[in-house]
């Protein structure tokens, strides 16, 4: 059955990759977006003209309850916010008042409603840093937030797990560890060694990092859009769930595959200036729960998001 779905932070990186997704399904779609269309675009013109552009400002309830009004939605998937850690950490009251209060919006907007299923996106950054023996982490993990950034996201979850408790809307909410793929912003890692490693000289130079010894885990963004929209069908409401691939490369391993795939030879440095003041050393998961509620499993592998990401940039 076509379902009515509403995604707060349409236009971003992620948001423009579900609409993909809920197009080819047959959903209606309304993007939730400050300025209109993305300028830049992942989506083609056919599928950004079937895409119902909303106004949303996620600080406003005014703003969130119109666009909740217009939308009338079955489901909501909440992805509106700060992405970039360090912008939020930058800013911290502002990164609250848009991660965490603007779910707080958006829940008591859709209270009224029945049958909404909404889910809230969260992130790994919520564990902050846990002891070496609790890698793949699991849901059941103490959270432990080192920034402010991760603060918000988890103070969001809260948000959103009481509302579900006390209003009865839908809720489900992810801890998503890192994921990239074309439209990925040029601030985040995987993005930043491709464009690096192409400005590099013929000669080969120097491929700057900062601390290469961090350990990540990587969804090609299409895998995570699979999770999500199988979450909005099968996840339990009042649950959490981690969406990762439950494998850590480090920040050297991942410059050395960018430059293999890239058929580019170099040395790799770390630069202090690139270094973050706070930096989770280890952000890896345990995808079992997501896994054995879903069915859902990853198809695409970290060479994949980089040879997508090679091939998408400007030559």
């Amino acid at each position: 059955m076509s379902q009515r779905v509403l995604i707060t932070g349409g236009a971003g990186f992620v948001g423009q990759w579900l609409s993909r997704a809920m197009l080819e399904r047959g959903w209606k779609v309304f993007a939730g977006t400050l300025d209109g269309p993305p300028p830049v675009p992942t989506l083609t013109p056919s599928e950004t003209s079937a895409v119902c552009w909303t106004p949303l400002d996620i600080t406003s309830g005014e703003s969130v309850q119109r666009a909740v009004e217009t939308s009338t939605p079955d489901r909501v998937v909440h992805l509106a916010g700060i992405a970039f850690a360090p912008e939020a950490n930058a800013s911290p009251i502002r990164a609250f008042e848009i991660n965490a209060l603007g779910a707080m919006r958006l829940l008591a907007a859709l209270a009224p409603a029945t049958g909404v299923r909404a889910l809230v996106v969260g992130s790994a950054e919520e564990y902050g840093a846990q002891d070496s023996s609790a890698y793949p982490i699991a849901e059941t993990a103490t959270l432990r937030p080192l920034t402010p950034y991760a603060v918000a996201k988890a103070s969001q979850e809260l948000i959103a797990l009481q509302a579900c408790r006390s209003t009865g809307v839908e809720v489900i909410c992810t801890r998503s560890f890192n994921h990239s793929g074309v439209g990925h912003g040029d601030s985040y890692l995987l993005p930043t060694l491709v464009r690096r490693v192409r400005e590099l000289p013929k000669s080969g130079g120097a491929l700057r990092i900062g601390n290469g010894k961090v350990i990540r885990d990587y969804l090609h963004v299409t895998d995570v859009v699979d999770a999500y929209m199988l979450l909005l069908d099968k996840g339990q409401s009042g649950e959490v769930y981690n969406v990762c691939s439950g494998q850590g490369t480090t920040v050297r391993e991942l410059a050395e595959r960018v430059l293999k795939r890239a058929g580019v030879s170099a040395e790799i440095s770390s630069d202090s200036s690139l270094l973050r003041s706070i930096d989770v050393p280890i952000l890896v998961g345990d995808n079992r729960k997501l896994r054995a509620t879903t069915g859902w499993a990853p198809k695409r592998s970290i060479d994949d998001i980089i040879d997508d990401l090679i091939h998408a940039a400007p030559r």
